[in-house]
């Protein structure tokens, strides 16, 4: 089995959890608390499994660019504006259209690392993708582009987009180290989740102090969103460290596997018939991402 298979389904099992804990979180804290909840106590649990790996190896410590701070910044802001479009996903659908409209990532990953990021894809793959990406329309509950309204599709889109872009530019920090995987992708992860921490933090003790206050009410639920953050973006880093982000993210849309079976047994909320079929999709999509 290839390395970034593990990575991507770890990704995708840890980002299902944290969606439903930011989803929890939502009903009592605005936006921008759920978004930092996501990253607060991550940056040192980054931290500690840096340290871990170059206890276990003696890794170099890389040179970082005038490129590297640049895909950093630029990942940072995107991951953070990604993240405040799905919460706001959250309070228009329910949870499972929520995520799958923001599942728009695959397929604008692929058309956009293809056009700007020199991304190759090879006809299966693309195959592969475009399959994804019927499923997760179908997996929204919708039954066309016109039962959705406006405000979802810019949403969702936005919120796709904005993750497509985190991603690509996750892969082109991690590849400027010329590192092996593992650390490559630690020292990423460490760098946007720390630099992802303080500036909502600033913005928050500048602009909205009683956001802080409700997450520090609620410090198990925070933890733990934090820990399912740190856990999935460290499988994503590390996969796409590896691999094409079209093929990651294609992978990784098994996650609305685990958000359907959260939907149903804890959110207690109602699915469609054609789940199944988006299901099964999804299905085919990830067989042939791993072939290709």
């Amino acid at each position: 089995m290839s390395l970034w298979i593990p990575f991507t389904l770890l990704a995708a099992s840890m980002q299902a959890i944290r969606n439903a804990l930011q989803k929890k979180l939502s009903t009592d804290v605005p936006v921008m608390g759920v978004t930092l909840a996501r990253f607060i106590y991550a940056g040192p649990l980054a931290l500690l499994y840096l340290l871990a790996l170059y206890q276990w190896h003696d890794y170099a410590i890389p040179e970082f660019s005038f490129w590297f701070i640049c895909y950093v910044l630029a990942a940072s802001a995107m991951q953070i504006l990604a993240t405040a479009l799905m919460v706001l996903l959250f309070r228009l659908k329910n949870y499972a259209i929520g995520v799958g409209l923001a599942k728009s990532e695959a397929i604008l990953a692929a058309v956009v690392g293809v056009l700007f990021f020199g991304t190759y894809i090879s006809p299966l793959g693309w195959i592969g993708v475009f399959i994804g990406a019927v499923a997760v329309f179908l997996l929204t509950g919708a039954t066309s582009v016109q039962s959705l309204s406006a405000k979802t599709l810019a949403l969702g889109l936005g919120s796709g987009l904005a993750f497509a872009l985190t991603s690509l530019w996750v892969r082109e920090a991690s590849l400027t180290l010329g590192l092996p995987f593992l650390p490559a992708a630690a020292w990423v992860l460490f760098f946007v989740i720390t630099t992802q921490t303080v500036v909502l933090l600033v913005y928050l003790a500048l602009k909205d102090k009683t956001t802080l206050v409700a997450l520090w009410q609620r410090p198990q639920l925070t933890f733990a969103t934090s820990l399912t953050s740190c856990l999935g973006s460290l499988g994503w880093f590390t996969a796409m460290s590896l691999q094409a982000v079209a093929y990651v993210k294609t992978l990784g849309q098994v996650e609305v596997l685990f958000t359907l079976l959260i939907s149903v047994l804890v959110l207690k909320e109602k699915l469609k018939r054609q789940d199944l079929l988006g299901l099964t999709l999804i299905a085919v999509a990830a067989v042939l991402v791993m072939w290709a």
